[in-house]
C-alpha cells in the first residue's frame, strides 16, 4: 500500500521527464525490434501457411515473449532489491509503480495542445494533439483538434491511469508493467491496416480482454465524480449518454469513458476521423450541447484526476480493509 500511494504521488509531482529512463520505453523498442523481425520472417517464411496465418501465428508470439521479458526482469528486480534491503525495495517498487501510471503527462502533453491553439495557431495545434493522437491530424480544424485532444484525454483516463491503478492495486508493479506491456502493445500493433491486421490481432484481442472491467470501472468512478466537479459537469447527462453511447466504438472499451466525459460536458464527440490517408465512419458520441471551446481540455483533465483520486481512494480502502482482516 506505501508503495502504491508513493508511485500515485510521484506521478502527480514529476510525470514523465524527458530523458529519464522509463520500462514503457523498454517495451515500446521491443516491441518494435520483434514487430520488425517477425514480419520480415513472416514475409520470407516458405511454409504452406497462408500470409495471414503466418501473421497470426508470429503476432501471439510476440505477445507472449513480450509480457514475460519485462515482466520477469520486474519480478527479479524486486527480489533482488528487496533481498539486498527492504527500503531500497520498497524506492524501486515505488518508482516502478509511478512509473506505470500516466495522468501527470496525459495532462502535460493534451495542454500542449490547448496552449498551441491559444498563442499560436491551428497549425501548432495540428502538430500538438498529433504527438497525442493516431489519427490524421493534418486537414484538422480548431474544433477538431480539440476534439482529439478531448476524446484522447477521456479515452486514457482508463487505458493510462485507472487501468493500471487497478492492476498495481491487486498485483503491484510485477502487474502493472504486465499490463503495460499489453497496453503498449495494442497502441503500436493493435491497427486494423494491412500491415498490422493479421500480425496486431492477438495484442489487440488480448488488450480488450483485460480492460473489459477497468474500462467500465473507469466509467463509473467518471460519472461519480460529476457529483464533486461543480455546475461544469452534469451528472444526470453523463449517466444518459453512457447507457446511450458507451459502445459506440469498435472496440468494447474505447467509448465508456468517452461517453461519460461526452455527457457531463455536453458535447458531440467522435465521428467519422482518418486514419494513414483512409476515413473511419466511427459513430457520434454524445449530443452537442453547447459548441466545443479550448477550455474543455482543461476540464477533461480535472474529471481525469477526480475520477484517479476516486480510485486511489477505493483501492486504499480496500487494501487497509484486507490489511485489518488478516
Amino acid at each position: 500500500m506505501t508503495a502504491f500511494l508513493a508511485g500515485y504521488i510521484l506521478d502527480l509531482f514529476l510525470g514523465d521527464p524527458i530523458g529519464w529512463p522509463h520500462p514503457i520505453r523498454f517495451i515500446g523498442v521491443l516491441i518494435g525490434r520483434f514487430t520488425e523481425d517477425f514480419l520480415k520472417l513472416a514475409e520470407r517464411n516458405l511454409s504452406v501457411e497462408t500470409l495471414s496465418k503466418r501473421k497470426r501465428r508470429y503476432g501471439l508470439i510476440m505477445v507472449i515473449l513480450v509480457i514475460l521479458i519485462p515482466t520477469l526482469i520486474c519480478f527479479l528486480i524486486l527480489k533482488l532489491t528487496y533481498t539486498l534491503n527492504p527500503f531500497l525495495g520498497l524506492i524501486i517498487e515505488s518508482v516502478i509503480t509511478y512509473q506505470c501510471l500516466a495522468a501527470k503527462s496525459l495532462y502535460v502533453e493534451s495542454m500542449k495542445v490547448a496552449k498551441a491553439l491559444s498563442s499560436e495557431g491551428l497549425l501548432a495545434g495540428r502538430k500538438a494533439v498529433s504527438m497525442i493522437v493516431g489519427r490524421d491530424t493534418n486537414s484538422l480544424d480548431e474544433n477538431g483538434v480539440i476534439k482529439a485532444a478531448v476524446e484522447t484525454v477521456a479515452e486514457n483516463t482508463s487505458d493510462g491511469v485507472i487501468a493500471p491503478l487497478i492492476y498495481l492495486a491487486i498485483g503491484g508493479p510485477v502487474l502493472g508493467i504486465t499490463y503495460k506491456a499489453i497496453n503498449t502493445m495494442d497502441s503500436m500493433v493493435g491497427y486494423k491496416n494491412d500491415k498490422y491486421m493479421d500480425f496486431g490481432r492477438a495484442a489487440a484481442k488480448l488488450d480488450d480482454v483485460v480492460n473489459f472491467i477497468p474500462a467500465r470501472l473507469s466509467a463509473i468512478f467518471m460519472i461519480v465524480s460529476c457529483i464533486f466537479l461543480g455546475r461544469d459537469y452534469s451528472f444526470i447527462n453523463a449517466v444518459r449518454i453512457f447507457k446511450r453511447d458507451r459502445f459506440n466504438h469498435s472496440s468494447p472499451n474505447s467509448a465508456q469513458t468517452e461517453s461519460v466525459c461526452a455527457g457531463a460536458l455536453g458535447l458531440r464527440l467522435a465521428g467519422p476521423a482518418s486514419y494513414f490517408g483512409k476515413v473511419v465512419n466511427k459513430k457520434y458520441i454524445g449530443d452537442s450541447i453547447r459548441g466545443i471551446s479550448i477550455d474543455d481540455i482543461k476540464k477533461a483533465n480535472i474529471m481525469m484526476f477526480a475520477t484517479e483520486a476516486i480510485c486511489v481512494v477505493l483501492s486504499v480502502t480496500i487494501m487497509a480493509i484486507i490489511l485489518f482482516v488478516r
